[in-house]
């Protein structure tokens, strides 16, 4: 599969997980809605608490993965992700991600202090299907 073939794969995820490193270097693995947004297989933005376990651990250690997966009757496809997470509370990213509604999880609206954005930078991945993998780099 070509890196385009990739990108539009992960456009029609509605689910992704999240990878960060903890305290003690063990690999923790959160469910998340699809991306709010990305540009191509680089840089990927989430919406998420400041107050998560999840953003303190990217403040910690940015090292992140990234993974999409689509199940069916007798076939998997799967790809990840890795690079780095940076946690954004400037007023400009969190207003280019809001969304309608987002008022049920930030009561605070798009200023809530407790409403941030991760973007992940992607630097190479790794898309698994039919039995094979193979690797690839995001330039």
């Amino acid at each position: 599969m070509n890196l385009k073939q990739l990108e539009k794969f992960i456009s029609k995820r509605k689910v992704s997980f999240i990878g960060s490193v903890d305290e003690n270097g063990f690999p923790n693995i959160k469910a998340m809605l699809k991306p709010r947004r990305h540009s191509g297989l680089k840089e990927f933005y989430f919406s998420t608490n400041t107050s998560a376990m999840r953003t303190r651990q990217y403040l910690q250690d940015p090292k992140a993965s990234i993974y999409f997966y689509r199940k069916r009757l007798i076939k998997y496809e799967g790809v990840m992700l890795i690079g780095k997470m940076e946690v954004l509370t400037d007023q400009e990213t969190k207003d280019m991600l809001w969304q309608k509604g987002d008022t049920l999880f930030y009561k605070g609206g798009k200023t809530d202090p407790d409403y941030c954005v991760l973007k992940f930078t992607a630097e190479s991945g790794r898309y698994y299907c039919d039995l094979k993998s193979e690797s690839f780099k995001v330039e």
